[in-house]
């Protein structure tokens, strides 16, 4: 008899920040008896390191399907913190195959023509506006103690994202609702979300660096998605 595939939790960060911000789950996860990567998206390195064409969304895209094809995963949780969920999206379009669930950790959850900045706040608009005025091609990190954090390059947050539908293939889809900071864009995501039966909803009470504020819930929510 056929082994079932294991499952990988493939972890995608949101603005600012590399696959080093999911490491307050990384170690509770592989104990669960799956394997975990965190990638850190192009032009998020740090340090910082030089890139010679515009990153837009389409690049950030590109680039984790090209890991999921390459390392040749199937059975992938494949997990999103904030502006990822836009590039899992634009992931699980191309290769619903290989994707066994998709988890949006107070991430953003776009339909075809959407994008981050048609999606979020006013206040995040502002701040995008703002952050990109210091060299036109990237927003500089707000403010805030993790000096990990890189500048953003701002055409992932303005392109639009382009869908033929078959991301919604993929059955197992969880949106993880942090309902503990003032200024979410999220609110109004969950409550169009709660009553909808194609979803399960998870709610913790923290602000929006999940991974940080509750690892131990997060870690919990996550392993009870292996079993969808």
């Amino acid at each position: 008899m056929k082994q079932a595939a294991k499952k990988i939790y493939i972890m995608i960060p949101g603005g600012w920040h590399g696959g080093w911000s999911f490491d307050p789950i990384k170690d509770r996860l592989i104990k669960t008896g799956h394997d975990f990567l965190a990638l850190t998206l192009p032009g998020l390195e740090h340090p910082s390191l030089p890139h010679k064409k515009v990153i837009n969304l389409d690049t950030h895209i590109r680039y984790v399907v090209d890991q999921l094809v390459e390392q040749d995963f199937s059975q992938v949780i494949l997990c999103a913190h904030s502006y990822g969920g836009l590039v899992i999206t634009g992931v699980a379009d191309q290769i619903p195959e290989k994707i066994h669930s998709l988890v949006y950790i107070d991430a953003y959850i776009p339909e075809n023509g959407d994008s981050c900045w048609k999606l979020t706040s006013e206040v995040y608009r502002d701040l995008f506006i703002e952050g990109v005025a210091h060299d036109g091609y990237t927003v500089a990190v707000p403010p805030g103690t993790e000096k990990r954090r890189v500048p953003h390059p701002v055409a992932t947050f303005m392109q639009a994202l382009h869908l033929t539908g078959r991301y919604k293939q993929i059955r197992n889809r969880v949106f993880v609702y942090a309902s503990g900071w003032a200024a979410t864009p999220f609110k109004k995501q969950y409550e169009a979300l709660k009553n909808n039966p194609e979803w399960h909803l998870e709610t913790i009470h923290c602000g929006h660096n999940v991974m940080r504020e509750a690892p131990e819930n997060l870690t919990a929510i996550l392993e009870k998605t292996a079993d969808l």
